[in-house]
Order: C-alpha cells, then sequence, then structure tokens
C-alpha cells in the first residue's frame, strides 16, 4: 500500500485554504508555501488566512508555514499544488528543487497559459515527473461548502490506482466522500471546459435568459465537453459521472462559482477588464477559453459554446447578439 508521507499545501488562496483545512485534520502536519510573509505573519497571528475563506480556523502548531518554495519542495514527499493557473509558472520559477521524485497533486481548474497544456502533462514534460507520480483532485467542490463542512464528493486521479487511493483516504472525512480514477488528462480537461461553460451560464443569465434556457445549455455543454474529451483524450469514461456533469452543473449554477458571477457582469454589459476589476478573485475560464481555443484549432470539434464565450471575451462581439446566434446552434 502506497503511503503518501508528509504533505505540503503551495498556494494561499480560498481553495488551497480549504484543502490545508482537510489534509491537516487527517495529518495532523503539513507544510505550507505562500508566497508572502505578511500573508503568513498574519495568519499565524489570527489562526486563520487572513484573505480567504477567514472563518475556516487552524491550529497553526500543526502548520510549518514557509515563503521558500524551495524548502517546502525539500522537505516533503507529496506536494499539492493549489495556485491559479496563470500564475503557477511564476511560482515554480524560483524552483531548483528536482520533481521527479516527489507525489504531485494538482488541484489546479486551468491550463497553463503559453503552453496549452493541462497541469499534470506540464508537470510531466517540463519537470520530468512520471505520469505513476502525477494525481488530480476532481469536484464538484466548492471551497465555501469544504470550509462549511458540507457534504462533498471529491474524486482523485492518478494513473497508479494504488496512489489515488492512498490520497483520497488522506481527504476522506465525515463530510468528505472520495472515490478514485485513472482518467487524469479527461478530468483535468472537464475542469478547465466547465469554467468556460459557466461564463456561458453567467452571460445568458445576465441577459435575462431564464431557467428553462439554462437547462438547455448546460445539457449542450455537456455534449460538447464529451465531444471534446473524447477527441483529445480517448478513455473510458461515463460523462454523468459527478467529477464531469456534477462538475459542470454546480459551477454553471452556484452563487459561489466565480466564473458564472463573471459571465453575468459580462451579460449585463460590464466590459472584461470592469468586471475583473471588480471581482476579488480570479475567473480561471477567462484564461481557460483562451487555451481552450487555441487547443482546438487543432483538434476541429465543434464546439459552438466555447466558441462564442471566446467571441465575446476576446474578440469583442456583442454578448447579445453572440447568443442569439448559439441559441439558434441548440436543440
Amino acid at each position: 500500500m502506497h503511503n503518501c508521507g508528509n504533505i505540503a499545501i503551495i498556494g494561499g488562496g480560498s481553495w488551497a485554504t480549504a484543502i490545508a483545512k482537510v489534509v491537516v485534520k487527517h495529518t495532523r502536519h503539513i507544510g505550507w508555501y505562500m508566497r508572502r510573509d505578511d500573508r503568513i505573519a498574519d495568519f499565524k497571528r489570527l489562526g486563520h488566512n487572513p484573505a480567504y475563506l477567514t472563518t475556516a480556523l487552524f491550529n497553526v502548531d500543526e502548520i510549518d508555514f514557509s515563503s521558500d518554495i524551495n524548502r517546502i519542495a525539500r522537505d516533503y514527499d507529496t506536494l499539492v499544488f493549489v495556485t491559479p493557473s496563470p500564475y503557477l509558472k511564476n511560482h515554480l520559477k524560483k524552483l531548483n528543487t528536482p520533481l521527479h521524485d516527489k507525489f504531485i497533486v494538482t488541484a489546479i481548474k486551468g491550463i497553463v497559459p503559453d503552453e496549452n497544456l493541462v497541469v499534470s502533462e506540464y508537470f510531466h514534460r517540463v519537470w520530468e515527473v512520471p505520469y505513476a507520480h502525477l494525481a488530480c483532485i476532481g469536484g464538484p467542490s466548492h471551497s465555501e461548502e469544504i470550509v462549511l463542512e458540507r457534504l462533498t464528493y471529491l474524486t482523485i486521479a492518478c494513473a497508479d490506482a494504488e496512489k489515488a487511493q492512498a490520497f483520497a483516504d488522506v481527504v476522506a472525512g465525515e463530510y468528505i466522500k472520495t472515490k478514485t480514477s485513472t482518467d487524469i488528462v479527461g478530468i483535468e480537461y472537464a475542469a478547465v471546459l466547465k469554467n468556460v461553460y459557466a461564463i456561458a451560464a453567467g452571460i445568458c443569465n445576465g441577459l435575462k435568459y431564464g431557467d428553462n434556457f439554462q437547462a438547455v445549455l448546460l445539457s449542450n455543454a455537456v455534449q460538447e465537453m464529451n465531444r471534446f474529451l473524447t477527441a483529445v483524450y480517448p478513455a473510458q469514461r461515463s460523462i454523468d459521472d459527478s467529477v464531469y456533469l456534477g462538475d459542470l452543473l454546480v459551477t454553471g449554477y452556484s452563487k459561489f462559482s466565480r466564473n458564472r458571477t463573471f459571465g453575468k457582469m459580462i451579460g449585463k454589459g460590464y466590459s472584461v477588464k470592469s468586471a475583473q476589476i471588480e471581482m476579488e478573485m480570479i475567473a480561471e475560464g477567462y484564461f481557460g477559453t483562451k487555451c481552450m481555443k487555441e487547443i482546438n484549432s487543432q483538434m476541429h470539434v465543434e464546439m459552438p459554446i466555447l466558441d462564442a464565450v471566446y467571441n465575446i471575451l476576446y474578440a469583442r462581439s456583442n454578448p447579445q447578439i453572440e447568443i442569439k446566434l448559439l441559441t439558434e446552434s441548440f436543440r
């Protein structure tokens, strides 16, 4: 049986905080890399993350904080990366510790910009981490609900089923149910796409389309997701599993969804820039849309929803006209 060894969190946002809360409950000790020393000092003083999910209280004696990513990478066996995908390369720039013998878990729901790779593929190609040492955490999972201890189901995916199970055992608990999968790349792509579709759902909501249409939009989104996953990474998967369909639904419908909120502002007439300024947290789907459009320019999968969101966010198309055209393609 695989043992995850000692575990460290890389990142300081809300999702990183939720995962840290779950892991420390099980292990009683974690390493935690945060970029800013002032945040670490405030965290130690207050007993909670000063910037995110401030109601989640920690025993700071159980946490080995550091703003030195190399020390954390050197001292810990399992590294859980939870930074926004656009910033991942910036954090890794400082890293000169080899990662190939570490167990890398990615909880990043995005694509590495410029590389146009999902995170596990990026670690495999650029950092030479074997696929058997790579895992990802799949939803549906809003960090806010995990911290409120609301029942949540997570999927841990890894090519090595034993390692997937070992990490699943670490995060499982009274309000976290876990299962495992080997479809790491499929789950990562699905997590990127559901953010794009949540922006579409938000735009439609901002344009005053109702629940009847939202259901049609998300039904078409799951079909589009399935077409893409089948083309890019054929595997034995059931698209109606909670890690694909469930994650899409929660991101498309929930008030906690940043991507939906971002889309809603665009639908109400905000410019992309002003919507980004008003939102304090990053909407991963904005970056994901451009990366997925570029990837699909090679794959040529029929993806009308992705195209519509791309046209609105990057080609400055009028949302009203673009969604009207999209409605014509739905059945």
